[in-house]
């Protein structure tokens, strides 16, 4: 089986920078991982890898993180946090009263500071989503792989849950960002016991073996064509 723990692996030009940014936001310590830096998460929230990488972001990412806020205070907080730690304001044509505030970290990754009362995302904590681009195919895809129930199913639009709760992953639905280059961000998996048993389960799930990494590290791609990786334990 797969470890109930998610990673979502960061290309960073600066990786040790980019950590420390987001060990800021989220109030977490940085580890030091192979190859990078870590943020641990839990059976509720999502751990964050920081691995080197020079090549530079083209244009918006297929995954970006939503945190949520407690009051109109604390959002104004966490976008106050941000902008001191190197963030800036992105404009990507949301409209004022949506209310969530669209940011870019300091190597331009969009996430979004979301406006408190959201239901969606209440109780989820502070890391309240991963949204991602996707179709509902991927979004069963990943119910599936991951044992996490469905959250969310409606107009080609999913979400899955750890059953522990916490933070949500979501699917936008198409349609879906042209994808020229390998994702700069990519959930990360350990598989307890058989990793290429694991491996074959995902591939019977629908996704693609691409290679092996040098660290072991299986590389897939789900029915999107999005990469992740499936580590042994």
């Amino acid at each position: 089986m797969l470890s109930g723990l998610l990673t979502v692996t960061f290309d960073a030009q600066d990786a040790a920078h980019l950590a420390q940014f987001w060990a800021g936001m989220l109030g977490r310590e940085v580890v030091e991982a192979v190859g990078g830096a870590l943020l641990p998460g839990d059976g509720t929230q999502p751990g964050l890898r920081f691995i080197p990488n020079r090549t530079e972001k083209v244009g918006p990412n297929r995954v970006h993180l939503h945190l949520t806020s407690a009051s109109l205070a604390d959002q104004q907080h966490t976008v106050a946090t941000a902008l001191k730690l190197g963030a800036n304001h992105l404009d990507v044509g949301q409209r004022p009263e949506e209310g969530h505030v669209v940011l870019a970290d300091p190597e331009g990754n969009e996430f979004c500071v979301i406006e408190p009362g959201n239901t969606f995302l209440a109780g989820c904590g502070l890391l309240g989503e991963i949204a991602c681009d996707g179709t509902r195919e991927v979004g069963i895809f990943w119910s599936e792989a991951l044992g996490w129930p469905l959250v969310w199913d409606q107009n080609q639009e999913t979400a899955i849950q750890s059953p522990q709760g916490g933070t949500k992953v979501a699917w936008g639905g198409p349609p879906l960002a042209p994808k020229e280059l390998k994702n700069r961000q990519r959930f990360d998996l350990t598989a307890e016991g058989d990793q290429q048993a694991q491996v074959d389960r995902l591939v019977a799930l629908g996704a693609t073996r691409l290679e092996v990494g040098a660290d072991g590290a299986v590389v897939l791609a789900d029915p999107d064509g999005n990469e992740f990786c499936v580590r042994g334990h």
